[in-house]
């Protein structure tokens, strides 16, 4: 039977939970000792891969914590428990080391397949709530993953246990990430897809290759300029001489110039140009021109290249390619 509550107590419930799983999570830091530091060592230092298995909901979060792994330069595979023992044992080659997760680290599936993996004397480790557990005595790491309860309210459904699961999944990869020296630009080459991809790959020059040039010079009369802006469809225009940027005018320039003005035949480029505009290099990265525009709140740029005018960056470009 389904039981109303009310949107405050919804919202009650869902604070606590957070905060009952932070505590937990807090605590945890307490466990990590000299001996989680060597497991990441043995890590670092294997020629092998990470295999990660578990039965459940362990095993969602090991396929999480693959998936970090890669994504941080230290190779890793999943392999379900329960199929490891059905043949996918196979996976495990002789120099990869294993991580077995597992809250009770007593289930049936958990004790067929680690006397397996111990025959083979691959390095076991274990991420358990339970240190007197079978895996945990048979393995040769322990991260103790202990919680209180679980958040849910009948301390039942893996809530907080597997968070805990998690976090000490996402220790040990920023700790190998450490190790490594694993920079942006190693990040970079495991994420080329999507928006992270884009954010960390492209360029400002692959968004300028892709628009018009509009420039006038400064004697440049206004018919000039407002045909330049229109043509080129980027909603501004650089003022140049030799190349070199003197100004810049947009459409709220015109449209100032306008309202100011009756007679503006006599008015060149120079006389409503903005002078010393925003500008960024061509081999910046197209994110550090989001981050430009967000800072002085405009929608174009000017692109140079060795001090010379190279071309215009619009707001809509980023829109385009999904960085902003």
């Amino acid at each position: 039977m389904k039981t109303l509550i009310s949107k405050s107590a919804i919202v009650e419930t869902a604070k606590r939970s957070v905060e009952e799983q932070s505590l937990a999570v807090k605590n945890i830091g307490s466990f990590i000792d000299e001996s989680f530091a060597e497991a990441v060592e043995l890590i670092f230092n294997s020629n092998g891969r990470v295999i990660i298995t578990g039965i459940g909901k362990s095993a969602i979060i090991a396929n999480k914590i693959v998936a970090t792994l890669n994504s941080t330069g230290t190779p890793a595979i999943f392999m379900h428990a329960a199929d490891a023992i059905h043949g996918d044992l196979g996976l495990v080659q002789e120099k990869d080391v294993v991580i077995c997760i597992s809250k009770s680290g007593n289930t049936p599936e958990i004790k067929v397949l680690i006397p397996l993996l111990k025959r083979a004397s691959n390095p076991l480790i274990a991420i358990t709530g339970n240190k007197n557990s079978f895996l945990a005595e048979e393995a040769d790491f322990v991260f103790n993953s202990y919680v209180e309860k679980e958040v849910c309210p009948n301390n039942l459904a893996p809530t907080t246990s597997t968070t805990a699961q998690l976090v000490l999944g996402d220790a040990l990869a920023v700790s190998l990430l450490h190790m490594r020296n694993f920079s942006s630009n190693d990040f970079a080459k495991y994420h080329p897809g999507g928006t992270l991809g884009k954010k960390l790959f492209l360029t400002v020059k692959d968004l300028v290759e892709q628009n018009e040039k509009p420039s006038v010079e400064l004697n440049s009369n206004i018919k000039e300029v407002i045909v330049e802006i229109s043509e080129k469809r980027l909603g501004v225009s650089a003022v140049v001489k030799q190349n070199k940027i003197q100004g810049i005018i947009t459409d709220g320039d015109l449209r100032r110039m306008l309202a100011k003005t009756d007679d503006f035949s006599n008015l060149c480029a120079a006389d409503i140009m903005s002078k010393n505009p925003k500008s960024i290099d061509i081999d910046a990265m197209a994110v550090d021109a989001m981050h430009l525009m967000e800072k002085h709140e405009i929608s174009q740029l000017l692109v140079t290249q060795n001090d010379t005018y190279a071309g215009v960056i619009h707001l809509h470009d980023l829109v385009k390619e999904g960085i902003l």
